[in-house]
């Protein structure tokens, strides 16, 4: 799923900007090697007269100011770096968070600032496939680069000032809270993958269920936010486990209207960073009926929820 974090800009910034691997995906996520950081280092694109010739006042982490003799017209994508970045080395296959002010090349203008407030972008996985790899290749957490992007044949030449502001954990980091009596028990793998088990001889909830069991400190997820979360899915009336993010191998993101109304519920009003286990009846499910092998009609399903991110409506991409 190829997600545009602000579709008011070019065709060019969806290009420059956006990472395959944010949404469903059957395959796992780039392993962080020795050679794949290699790879993120090659990947990196060169600077040129176009991105060299660009001026910034700002601070890394706060919005840019950007000035440079109009037009500009690379034929290739250039990126000069301005700050190597004192922070965390990041790797392949990480997921990043990271802003940007975007500019016109013909006549300088600013476009766009965004991603320095919570909730305008979603974590992005790093990778040498990618221009956003290409962007910041290798490197430390707090680097900034300016990007000079070609024209093509839809968009006009563009320029951005990028900041890559940190990593963000693949699983929930909030404070851990204490989950009600009578809830699935969890315990958590060392990469953070859940194990469910459902309280043995307990009759079903027979409405919706929520309890935080990481509490996170970041944004707050609104209906119809995009959110970025890892999950496992287990059966109540058997505890076996019918679907899972940690077993695809990376977390996926879609507006939370696009799940039933249960696991709605367990994502709007949460923080990110925050982990979440919600027990879901029928109704508020996959519908009445009996229970089956082949569906989840009739089925009381157990989730537990980390999530990773989140991205307002306003800065979602068009589908």
């Amino acid at each position: 799923m190829r997600l545009r974090p602000f579709a008011a800009l070019s065709a060019v910034a969806v290009t420059a900007l956006l990472l395959t691997g944010c949404g469903s995906s059957d395959t796992a996520a780039p392993t962080p090697t020795g050679s794949a950081a290699a790879d993120l280092c090659d990947a990196a694109a060169k600077p040129g007269e176009a991105s060299d010739s660009v001026k910034v006042d700002g601070a890394v982490g706060s919005p840019s100011t950007a000035t440079f003799s109009t037009p500009l017209e690379p034929k290739e994508l250039q990126v000069t770096v301005l700050d190597e970045g004192d922070g965390p080395a990041v790797k392949a296959g990480e997921f990043v968070s990271y802003a940007m002010t975007a500019y016109s090349a013909e006549d300088g203008k600013e476009l766009a600032t965004i991603g320095y407030e919570p909730g305008q972008f979603l974590p992005s996985q790093l990778s040498p496939d990618t221009v956003l790899g290409q962007v910041f290749g290798c490197g430390h957490v707090g680097k900034r680069v300016v990007a000079a992007f070609p024209a093509s044949d839809t968009a006009q030449a563009e320029v951005y000032v990028l900041d890559l502001l940190g990593t963000v954990p693949t699983a929930a980091w909030g404070e851990p809270q204490a989950a009600p009596a009578g809830f699935p028990k969890v315990e958590l793998a060392e990469n953070g993958s859940p194990k469910i088990t459902i309280p043995e001889g307990e009759e079903p909830p027979t409405q919706t269920e929520v309890a935080t069991i990481k509490k996170g400190d970041g944004y707050t997820v609104q209906k119809g936010d995009y959110a970025l979360i890892q999950y496992t899915g287990v059966r109540w009336s058997n505890g076996e486990t019918f679907d899972s993010t940690w077993d695809k191998g990376s977390p996926i993101a879609y507006p939370t209207t696009n799940y039933v109304q249960g696991f709605q519920k367990a994502l709007e009003g949460q923080t990110v960073g925050s982990q979440v286990l919600v027990v879901i009846p029928p109704a508020e499910g996959y519908g009445e009926g009996k229970i089956n092998e082949a569906d989840l009609k009739g089925e009381t399903i157990v989730f537990v929820v980390d999530i990773l991110g989140a991205q307002t409506p306003a800065a979602a991409p068009a589908q």
